[in-house]
């Protein structure tokens, strides 16, 4: 007997005829769910409140209460019960009414067992992702992250909703979005939210491998099939079989690949490199470019069909710059992460630095973020990250404004220069030669004009003189 996934599942049984009903209870509970009956659709609505199914399996036709009737009262009592419809041959159109109310699918009656329970394994399956889902809604509600990703922006919700709508499906789904915005975390979200979470997640970067070995690599080789080919390889669709293959970069594929990689998700059948046997493989094809698609179907990167068989659903990642309110809670996550993996207690970042990070364009998007956050964290050495542990690359940016100064008519020269000596040791950490560089003066210069200011500027002692 086929060992079921329903993990104590209720099932309540609605079914008139006394001998289907007893029957089906009993075939249903030996396949690990917890099951109860009812009569009709009344008795049903009164066992659903002590019983408390999460599926119910409802015939059609019954006295007092009908199945499309109990599964109206369902739906206008919101509960949110997945219901399955038996129906006799002459009643099909009347079940498929019954599916646009809302039922999740009906069955012809003499029911077959094992069609019943693929049915059933496959609504579990549903509701594990469906409660995984409402786990990473209260997640983003209380914290601002859905799974492993960050953001409570607007542009990211409509990220999380695309992905809730596309992960309980088969459908193929395209990300794109500029490098370092988070596209092969999109994908194993979509991945882990699936049916498919507890099967393989192959990822392929199509531009790190080189053209002469990418279609051997995805379809695999015989051995002998080329110079090298010592052994017979596994492609990535045989790794990934029943699981999520993810294709990273798709556009860089040339044309001939990308015409076998179409076959096979038309046809669910692949040919390894030599080989002469064709084999079927069952496989979740999500695909990802750092360039518009439509935009590289125009230039002849991308071919036109393989776009259309690919997006299915589409989801395009904002750049970090286009959702800047979600800074703080990519900091602090990035902040915890590599305090515990350094050993540091690094609580937040100074009002300085942060003046940095929001003004900064982030080129390289959420990827440039973490890899900056860890640079400062090891660099920290009280509890603040601070501008002067920020790179050169993102301090001196054009992007960030300069410090200004103000000067009113009446400033003397000498207090003009002590301001802006002053600004100018700031903008350097401190870093007096490159201070000096930049006031196009020596060192020496520099310590004498401080020796010369000393007590004029704040906290700062005299200066020892340079020989």
């Amino acid at each position: 007997m086929t060992t079921s996934t329903s993990s104590g599942e209720r099932v309540l049984i609605v079914e008139d005829e006394p001998s289907t009903r007893v029957g089906l209870t009993e075939l249903v509970r030996t396949w690990g769910f917890v099951t109860d009956a009812a009569a009709d659709g009344q008795e049903a609505l009164q066992k659903i409140t002590t019983f408390r199914p999460s599926i119910v399996v409802s015939d059609l036709v019954m006295p007092r209460m009908d199945g499309l009737e109990l599964l109206r009262a369902l739906k206008d009592e919101g509960t949110a019960l997945t219901v399955v419809i038996l129906t006799a041959q002459g009643t099909v159109e009347t079940a498929v009414e019954a599916i646009k109310e809302g039922a999740y699918d009906y069955l012809t009656k003499p029911v077959e067992p094992q069609r019943l329970k693929i049915l059933l394994d496959k609504i579990v399956e549903r509701q594990d992702t469906l409660r995984e889902v409402k786990v990473l809604r209260k997640q983003l509600r209380e914290h601002g992250t859905f799974g492993k990703m960050i953001g409570n922006s607007p542009q990211m919700r409509r990220v999380y909703q695309t992905i809730e709508q596309a992960a309980p499906t088969q459908a193929n789904v395209l990300i794109w979005g500029e490098s370092g915005t988070g596209k092969e975390l999109v994908a194993q979200t979509i991945h882990q939210l699936s049916p498919r979470a507890q099967m393989p997640f192959v990822p392929i970067n199509c531009a790190a491998i080189p053209e002469t070995l990418l279609e051997s690599e995805i379809f695999g080789h015989e051995k002998g099939a080329f110079t090298g080919a010592s052994d017979r390889r596994e492609g990535c669709f045989e790794l990934s079989d029943r699981g999520t293959l993810f294709l990273d970069e798709i556009a860089e594929m040339t044309p001939a690949t990308q015409v076998k990689l179409l076959r096979v998700l038309q046809e669910r059948k692949f040919r390894r490199l030599g080989g002469r046997n064709e084999q079927s493989v069952d496989v979740r094809v999500i695909a990802a470019t750092n360039v518009n698609p439509a935009e590289a179907v125009k230039n002849g990167k991308l071919r036109e069909d393989l776009y259309y068989r690919l997006n299915v659903f589409a989801i395009e990642l904002p750049t970090l710059r286009q959702r800047k309110e979600d800074l703080s809670l990519l900091m602090q996550a990035f902040l915890a992460e590599f305090n515990e993996r350094n050993k540091k207690n690094v609580s937040a970042v100074d009002p300085a630095a942060m003046r940095v990070f929001e003004q900064y364009n982030w080129p390289g998007n959420v990827r440039e973020l973490r890899n900056v956050i860890e640079r400062a964290v090891i660099l920290a050495q009280g509890e603040f990250v601070e501008a002067k542990h920020l790179p050169p690359l993102v301090t001196e940016s054009p992007d960030v404004v300069k410090p200004v100064i103000e000067l009113e008519p009446g400033t003397t020269v000498e207090e003009a220069e002590r301001r802006l000596i002053l600004m100018t040791l700031e903008h350097t950490r401190d870093n007096k030669t490159r201070a000096a560089e930049i006031l196009g003066i020596s060192l020496k210069t520099l310590h004498n004009k401080l020796n010369k200011l000393r007590g004029r500027i704040p906290g700062r002692k005299t200066e020892e003189a340079v020989p």
